[in-house]
């Protein structure tokens, strides 16, 4: 459970947001004795150990005060990252944009002219808009056989439904 700290203000940019209580913030700083803890107010809770505390004793008392073993309490996990398809195609755009500019970098290092021959046609083209031009027709070719194997899926799965709902006596769509 959680507790607020009294006397909290959210507007007031001196507030020690890691002491529960402005007490311990002052003790934190340096205006009581090295070493020593603010006492907390009369029936708080400590927050780290839990214990409840006892009436704060008057003004100039001293007591002999047992000191409770702190014990570190584990850190909380961030919570995780949501993914959103927002943030997927961001990532996506930044990464092509990476890979463009290394490929612009790479075109004008290689400038030098090439013959190139294919099937017969010869012509004389930049090494790097040579080899742009073979990798855009590499990927074209996985393309396409990306996209037949898709199609050979869906079609294997509409056969398998439309089997299905002919043996359950549904009409197919």
């Amino acid at each position: 459970m959680t507790q607020t700290p009294r006397e909290f203000d959210p507007q007031d940019p001196n507030h020690d947001l890691t002491a529960p209580y402005p007490e311990q913030a002052d003790a934190r700083q340096g205006s009581a004795g090295a070493g020593q803890l603010a006492e907390r107010p009369a029936g708080g809770t400590d927050l780290v150990s839990g214990a409840t505390g006892a009436a704060t004793p008057a003004a100039g008392a001293e007591t002999p005060r047992e000191e409770a073993p702190r014990t570190e309490t584990p850190a909380q996990a961030p919570e995780p990252r949501q993914v959103t398809r927002a943030g997927m195609v961001w990532a996506a755009v930044a990464s092509a944009l990476v890979v463009l500019i290394l490929l612009i970098a790479f075109i004008l290092q290689n400038q030098e002219y090439v013959l190139v021959k294919f099937f017969g046609l010869e012509g004389s083209v930049p090494l790097g808009i040579a080899l742009f031009i073979a990798a855009v027709g590499g990927g074209v070719l996985v393309a396409i056989a990306g996209a037949a194997r898709i199609i050979q899926l869906r079609r294997a799965a509409h056969r398998a439904r439309v089997s299905r709902q002919a043996s359950q006596g549904t009409p197919a769509r």
